[in-house]
């Protein structure tokens, strides 16, 4: 069983966030700055909602919204769907298929500890499908 804090370990646990009444520009250069498609929207601590460059294009671009005038409260994603530290890889995998997310915060009591993408989880899939099949091999040729 692989789960989400042995993720976390190898990935590492950066956070990046943005407050809700930051402009949806001040996002988007964060979100580029830092290669990343997805902020947690943060008030202080209490994690209130994500934002993802997914978000910007159906819900500013497309609606011919200012960028520099709406805020990110106005178009993230609220409630967030998150985990904890303990749930399995392919729990997640699977959360984030059927629920249609890319990016799930790790959240331990109050406490965001970090984010896992759906590219983070298909590597740590087809890494365990690989080690599985490596162990069948030898199986079979011993």
């Amino acid at each position: 069983m692989r789960q989400v804090k042995h993720l976390l370990d190898r990935k590492g646990s950066d956070i990046f966030a943005i407050a809700p009444e930051a402009p949806v520009l001040e996002a988007i250069k964060h979100m580029a700055e830092r290669g990343v498609g997805a902020l947690l929207v943060m008030r202080g601590e209490q994690l209130v909602g994500i934002v993802s460059e997914r978000d910007y294009a159906r819900k500013v671009i497309l609606q011919g919204r200012s960028s520099a005038q709406t805020p990110v409260s106005e178009i993230m994603s609220a409630p967030v769907l998150t985990v904890t530290p303990d749930t399995d890889v392919f729990d997640c995998m699977r959360l984030c298929t059927d629920s249609r997310v890319r990016h799930l915060p790790v959240v331990q009591g109050h406490r965001v500890m970090g984010v896992i993408s759906i590219g983070d989880l298909v590597k740590e899939v087809i890494g365990a499908q690989a080690e599985q099949i490596e162990q069948l091999q030898r199986y079979i040729t011993s």
